[in-house]
């Protein structure tokens, strides 16, 4: 397997508690700002306000991270929860760390 880049898992919620998305990406600074942007407005993200990157993970190789996306999309609430606030307890934007 040929290493080529970095791959994240993320967690984008609308407020804290809010509405939860989480997806895969290969550039979370640029898909972090597309969601914000709301390029696609009929997306889920758009329709529900999902703008706030609160939890991410990063892999060297695509198929694990969409293993763990996968993984964690079947997690209950709780656990996602309990995932974000481990990291961010405070449901900081840390989309504001990277500009």
């Amino acid at each position: 397997m040929k290493q080529e880049k970095c791959y994240y898992v993320y967690i984008m919620a609308s407020k804290r508690n809010g509405t939860i998305y989480i997806g895969v990406t290969n550039n979370l600074f640029s898909r972090s700002f597309q969601h914000k942007l709301k390029e696609n407005p009929k997306s889920f993200t758009a329709k529900y306000n999902v703008t706030r990157l609160v939890y991410y993970e990063s892999y060297g190789y695509i198929q694990y991270a969409i293993q763990r996306e996968k993984q964690l999309k079947k997690w209950n609430r709780q656990w996602k929860i309990e995932l974000i606030e481990k990291e961010n307890p405070a449901w900081r934007d840390l989309f504001l760390d990277m500009t």
